[in-house]
């Protein structure tokens, strides 16, 4: 007779539990006040760089007055920043994003917990990266 092989069973993985405790008003004012600063500086950085990269012709960039034609090269130098600057824009615009619905989940009062478990994202992790969506453990799993 053939024997029944018994199964395994499935093993939970689960995630340590954290000893945060939830996050106060005065918490929540100093990570809205992060994420605000933080909000600003990409919009100066966004602007700095679509009027440095995007609204400048060539010659006003390079303080060329003169008429004489434009090398082959420049033009490829010139290509290769204005990508390389739009790449950073497209980066930020990203992160700004991130910090927009951090702010609502601040609205709407579910900011500090992880989007993935549930439990409070811990304070070290926020003060880092104020607009993360998921505590360390869970954000490893994802990865």
């Amino acid at each position: 007779m053939a024997q029944k092989r018994k199964k395994k069973p499935i093993q939970k993985i689960s995630l340590p539990q954290t000893n945060e405790t939830p996050l106060t008003v005065a918490d929540i004012e100093h990570f809205k006040q992060l994420l605000m600063e933080k909000r600003g500086e990409i919009l100066a950085n966004v602007n700095e760089m679509e009027d440095e990269t995007l609204k400048k012709s060539r010659g006003d960039a390079a303080g060329d007055l003169s008429s004489m034609p434009i090398h082959m090269a420049d033009i490829g130098s010139d290509n290769y920043e204005q990508e390389f600057t739009l790449g950073l824009m497209d980066s930020e615009r990203k992160l700004l994003n991130e910090i927009d619905d951090a702010l609502r989940r601040i609205e709407i009062s579910t900011y500090g917990i992880c989007e993935g478990t549930g439990r409070q994202i811990q304070r070290a992790r926020l003060e880092a990266q104020p607009w993360a969506r998921y505590c360390v453990e869970y954000a490893r799993k994802l990865e």
